[in-house]
């Protein structure tokens, strides 16, 4: 746990190697990691966390102010409590709170931290859908969470279904267990302000040039398509981004293809020690 002046932030770690700071999405907490990080059997420092008012993690955000700097900072405030070079890796909304920290990361020098990559496992992005111009799949969107929040502001208790099954498929929340349904259910007013965070977020191709670190954007290829395209696009708008579509796999992939998932994983952090190996020989033969 870090103690911060705002509120506590979750903080947990195991294994040993390579740093990872894992952020998960909307509904969740550090523990949703837990399939991925088995599949590497203590090879990497895992680093998880929750994002704003999940789990043990404070909420900073009110109705008026849902910045997404409020998620960048405590995602920033894990980095720096890692101690050393990190590689980001975030699903859903912790891919675009992941994205936001780089983003930060590029244009604020003067408060750089050590990222050495960057992954995105299908991150919520409308924004970057409205400022492509892809009208049809931002209105997906957008047509998807008018209706979840009409549901909940008129009642229905289970209105995040309609959010759920949109990533997942029909069906996806109703296949959960009990206990997860039931978290999504007490947590809908915080994943309200995650869409308000997600919306406010205005990301243009422009500023995603500004994001030079090696990256990996993945999604699901049984994916919603408004939420394919919008990875496509963060993918194809990153200079040096390669993208993965994961078979089979839909927006829940770090559960259900986690092998994949961590593969695609390890194979972007290897790489990129790699490089950075490559670099610090350099500057020591100069």
């Amino acid at each position: 746990m870090i103690e911060d002046e705002r509120g506590r932030i979750d903080y947990q770690e195991s294994g040993a190697g390579p740093t990872i700071v894992l952020v998960p999405g909307s509904c969740s907490t550090g523990a949703a990691w837990r399939p991925v990080v088995a599949q590497w059997n203590d090879s990497f420092r895992c680093v998880t966390t929750s994002l704003l008012g999940y789990s043990a993690t404070a909420e900073r955000r009110t109705a008026e102010d849902a910045d997404i700097s409020h998620e960048a900072e405590i995602v920033e405030a894990v980095i720096r409590r890692t101690g050393c070079p990190v590689h980001l890796v975030g699903h859903s909304f912790g891919g675009l709170t992941a994205l936001a920290v780089a983003l930060r990361n590029a244009v604020a020098p003067r408060n750089q931290l050590q990222i050495l990559s960057l992954t995105i496992a299908e991150a919520p992005a409308p924004e970057i859908l409205r400022h492509a111009g892809e009208g049809a799949h931002y209105r997906a969107f957008h047509d998807m969470t008018d209706s979840y929040f009409a549901a909940f502001r008129a009642g229905e208790t289970a209105a995040i279904e309609r959010m759920i099954d949109f990533f997942g498929g029909a069906g996806t929340f109703a296949s959960w267990p009990q206990r997860v349904c039931d978290y999504a259910v007490e947590t809908t007013p915080v994943n309200i302000l995650d869409w308000a965070s997600a919306y406010g977020f205005r990301l243009r191709p422009d500023l995603l040039g500004n994001v030079t670190i090696p990256s990996l954007v993945l999604w699901g290829e049984a994916s919603h398509p408004a939420a394919r395209r919008a990875n496509a696009l963060i993918g194809g708008y990153l200079p040096n981004a390669s993208t993965l579509a994961t078979p089979g796999a839909a927006h829940f992939m770090i559960a259900s293809h986690a092998g994949d998932v961590a593969g695609a994983i390890t194979r972007h952090v290897v790489s990129t020690e790699k490089l950075a190996d490559v670099a610090r020989h350099a500057d020591l033969a100069n």
